[in-house]
């Protein structure tokens, strides 16, 4: 009996509600972050960014090494908090 196939179903994933340029998750997390957060790159906003960042990371898996990883995830962190500071203006500017 042949081993079974594995279903890989990112290979069907087709999103265009984020466009990072080319080469972007090679850099530092900063310039990550802030790319990812811009209504050019994520017109859905920052969430989408995050999204984004989270596929990539999920896609290149073990290929990654443990600095550019670690890099990653500082960028993670650093959108995070751009989300939530985001969030909180929007929930001040209702209740004002």
């Amino acid at each position: 009996m042949p081993p079974a196939k594995k279903k890989r179903w990112v290979s069907k994933v087709k999103t265009d509600s984020t466009h990072p340029p080319k080469g972007l998750f090679t850099k530092d997390a900063v310039t990550i972050a802030r790319t990812l957060a811009s209504r050019k790159v994520s017109p859905k906003g920052p969430g989408s960014g995050m999204r984004m960042l989270t596929y990539f990371v999920n896609r290149a898996g073990k290929g990654l090494s443990a600095g550019r990883r670690a890099e990653l995830q500082k960028a993670k962190t650093l959108l995070g908090a751009r989300i939530r500071r985001a969030n909180q203006s929007e929930s001040a500017k209702k209740t004002a």
